[in-house]
């Protein structure tokens, strides 16, 4: 008489169940490798900055800086009644732009460039309302921002119109066309040579903006040299010295700030 054999299914089945239980396992291990190593990337940006924006992260006698949650600097002459609020470009430390933000604030207006998360500006639109809060004592308020933080600047206008007055867009353009019935002064500032915000998107954006928009060519510059954080991938070599393109970029924001200040 032949042997009756048992087979045990539910031990069979146990190696397949087995791997159907790793399978979401390894999907979270690849996308915790994924954000890692994406932080990782924008956190070192990879540049060294120069000495210029240590230096200008002292204070002198007409300007106080402060670098804490933000960096602010304030003018020494008077309590400042009109601010300006700056988003960093994407990847790029905000220590990048003090040699600019020294020469608005010594002109008698509050500077704040703000610490994005990671580097990236996309990741918090809304940086600019704490500074807003924090210094009740200024009446009006402009934001700005290179590159991505132009773009995210324009996002801010838009959402909170009625804490702006204006908009300064360096290598930058907005990412719709929410401010074309804004009644703000809006000014975009760009270099003749930059190789990543092109001359065709920058001419392209004007449909997305007010008529009465300032566009301002800075013969030469790039799109690096709007900060102090060397060259960049993709870019065009600048024919303008570094500081010419930094004291041309201060010029127009202070003489729109100055708009702002005086407006009734």
């Amino acid at each position: 008489m032949s042997e009756l054999r048992v087979v045990d299914t539910a031990t069979k089945e146990k190696p397949k169940r087995r791997l159907w239980l790793w399978i979401p396992t390894g999907i979270v291990a690849v996308l915790a490798i994924f954000i890692s190593g994406f932080v990782v990337w924008a956190i070192n940006p990879g540049v060294d900055l120069p000495a210029i924006t240590q230096q200008n992260l002292q204070s002198t006698d007409t300007v106080t800086v402060t670098d804490s949650a933000w960096i602010s600097f304030m003018p020494t002459s008077a309590p400042p009644t009109t601010g300006f609020i700056f988003y960093p470009g994407a990847r790029v430390p905000a220590q990048a732009y003090t040699p600019l933000a020294q020469q608005i604030a010594s002109q008698g207006y509050l500077v704040v460039i703000v610490k994005p998360p990671i580097n990236l500006s996309i990741l918090n639109t809304t940086q600019a309302a704490p500074v807003i809060e924090h210094f009740s004592a200024v009446q009006r308020w402009v934001v700005g921002g290179h590159s991505m933080g132009g773009a995210v600047a324009a996002i801010y206008a838009e959402n909170r119109p009625e804490e702006v007055e204006g908009v300064v867009l360096l290598a930058a353009y907005p990412p719709n066309d929410s401010l074309l019935d804004n009644d703000i002064e809006i000014a975009s500032i760009y270099g003749t040579e930059d190789g990543i915000a092109t001359l065709d998107e920058i001419d392209a954006s004007r449909d997305d903006l007010p008529t009465d928009t300032l566009f301002v060519p800075i013969a030469g510059g790039n799109h690096a040299q709007f900060g102090y954080y060397g060259e960049q991938s993709g870019d065009n070599p600048a024919t303008i010295a570094h500081d010419q393109q930094i004291a041309q970029t201060a010029t127009v924001i202070v003489d729109l700030l100055t708009a702002v200040a005086t407006s009734n």
